[in-house]
């Protein structure tokens, strides 16, 4: 389900659960637990990366509508232990998005450092509203932080899925590259923020991040019970099968 490749001190974890890499509990787990072990193998530097199309496609919609409420509480609880892990990562963690990145792929990425993004074609955004889905607080201060207040509501209200070009233009990525340079150019990025004094730069990088960490670790700003509540509700549950219907269609 991952692929790992070591550049020297920096190294790539790569999803790897095609085709679209749907997030489901055991692709999480292994992302969090190559995130977590990452700095005592003396790594200094990391990339997640996906498919060449599609770097995630989101939650696996399928397999989570399937389960009671005991056991979506545990599998969502492995999604934010996966985006806690990459917020609270000790060391620089670029996300090379290859591809659409929409929902639960985008949050990873925002959990990120730094967003290189496939030129194209390509869209991503929080379209949770647009399956019946609320997007938590702690979720929207990800985006908040990138794009702002008032842009970020327009486009989660909305359930907004842009393209890389205008993701650019709003900062919620940070650059650009061709689809088949995305995950060189995340490693140049890295290595020139590696070159940096190593000290000062962590430093200051654990304090300029304090915020995403405390937004995703704060139970009151996640309310996963209310979050599984609105999952439950007769609306959501109607889309989100309306959505299982048409992905096994296709």
């Amino acid at each position: 389900m991952l692929g790992i490749i070591d550049h020297g001190d920096i190294r790539e974890i790569r999803l790897a659960r095609p085709p679209v890499n749907a997030l489901n509990p055991e692709l999480l787990g292994a992302v969090r637990d190559a995130v977590l072990a990452a700095p005592a193998d003396g790594v200094r530097g990391l990339i997640l990366s996906g498919g060449p199309k599609v770097f995630s496609a989101g939650l696996d919609v399928p397999f989570l509508v399937g389960l009671d409420r005991e056991a979506l509480n545990a599998a969502w609880g492995v999604f934010f232990e996966a985006a806690q892990a990459l917020a609270q990562s000790p060391i620089p963690v670029v996300a090379a998005i290859g591809g659409h990145s929409p929902a639960g792929g985008c949050v990873l990425a925002l959990c990120c450092d730094y967003r290189v993004m496939a030129r194209g074609p390509f869209r991503i955004g929080l379209n949770e509203v647009e399956v019946g889905l609320v997007v938590p607080e702690g979720i929207q201060h990800l985006m908040k932080r990138l794009v702002g207040p008032a842009r970020a509501e327009r486009l989660m209200v909305a359930g907004a899925m842009v393209e890389s070009e205008q993701a650019l233009a709003l900062g919620m990525v940070d650059q650009l590259a061709e689809p088949d340079e995305v995950a060189q150019h995340a490693r140049e990025w890295l290595e020139a923020l590696l070159a940096k004094p190593s000290k000062a730069m962590l430093a200051t990088r654990e304090i300029a991040r304090a915020d995403l960490r405390q937004a995703l670790t704060d139970p009151q700003r996640i309310r996963l019970d209310h979050f599984l509540d609105a999952w439950f509700e007769p609306e959501t549950q109607a889309v989100l099968r309306a959505v299982v219907a048409r992905l096994k269609g296709g």
